[in-house]
């Protein structure tokens, strides 16, 4: 089992240093790969930037676009940006697609955000397509580079409903779950869907088995952690982002360490910290509860 954990994006305040001092202590440490997630509205740093910065200065974790919200973009672009981000990385890239749930995003940057579940499935056959180095129309050269990864860049599906999971065992290497407070029981009902899915679909495979939840190990944990979440769901009303945010327990010691045992019992292939903060000590106070497995 491996541990991951999300690059910080979020903040007004991430400047130059903290994004890369994360990364390099990231790429350090006890962790195997560096994450980041796709928002537009806000003050969130863009996704695919981030990543390539990250990639230029780590040798050792994996480079994790989690999730890249595929329907709000062209496949062609997507396939040539992925590929790029994996021969800058040196061949580290596993990416995570979905379709999010923010609409105004869609609308910010002009994608449709009907059929989109459709439009993701078709879209991930082309871009292993465009990765193969089959040309997107006739008459058309190849579009490059081709990632370094030989077959293509592993794509795990960020879903959750029996639906989405059926429609990701058709051509999705594994799932990334996720659970807001990192409660097991959430994470492995959906992992249980994600198995049933792939027996349906006749896969000769298991799914691989990635699921993250937030926390905070930082100075001043929860208050920090129940912001980032207020701010995080702010978009859905504020009632439902106080409620929700008022829940955030994982912010000591003891209650991440239990999630974190709670996850790896159920045989999940990395568990994905999101840390509420840039602080240094949230990476610090992983690493001393990941040297305990």
């Amino acid at each position: 089992m491996e541990f991951g954990v999300c690059l910080p994006y979020m903040k007004r305040d991430y400047d130059r240093n903290a994004i890369l001092n994360f990364s390099r202590k990231a790429d350090e440490g006890a962790f195997a790969s560096l994450q980041c997630g796709e928002r537009i509205i806000g003050p969130t740093c863009e996704m695919r930037v981030l990543l390539a910065a990250a990639a230029a200065v780590t040798e050792r974790v994996r480079i994790v676009p989690s999730l890249y919200v595929l329907p709000m973009h062209d496949a062609v672009w997507a396939a040539k940006e992925v590929a790029t981000l994996d021969v800058v990385s040196g061949g580290r890239v596993t990416l995570t697609v979905g379709v999010g749930g923010r609409e105004h995003d869609y609308r910010a940057v002009g994608a449709n955000f009907s059929n989109r579940y459709q439009r993701m499935d078709d879209q991930v056959a082309q871009m292993r397509e465009i990765w193969a180095g089959q040309p997107p129309f006739e008459g058309c050269d190849e579009i490059g580079p081709r990632p370094v990864q030989m077959g293509g860049v592993p794509i795990l599906a960020g879903v959750m409903g029996p639906k989405a999971m059926r429609r990701a065992a058709q051509w999705a290497d594994g799932v990334y779950v996720f659970s807001l407070n990192g409660e097991a029981s959430e994470a492995k009902r959906m992992l249980d869907m994600a198995d049933e899915a792939w027996r349906e679909a006749g896969r000769d495979q298991p799914p691989i088995k990635w699921a993250g939840f937030w926390y905070s190990l930082a100075p001043d944990a929860e208050a920090r952690l129940r912001t980032y979440v207020y701010e995080y769901l702010r978009v859905m009303g504020d009632n439902v982002a106080t409620a929700v945010a008022n829940t955030m327990t994982r912010c000591t010691p003891e209650s991440v360490h239990e999630s974190m045992e709670a996850f790896a019992a159920l045989e999940v292939d990395q568990i994905v910290l999101v840390p509420a903060t840039a602080d240094l000590a949230e990476l610090d106070g992983a690493e001393s509860l990941i040297a305990r497995f």
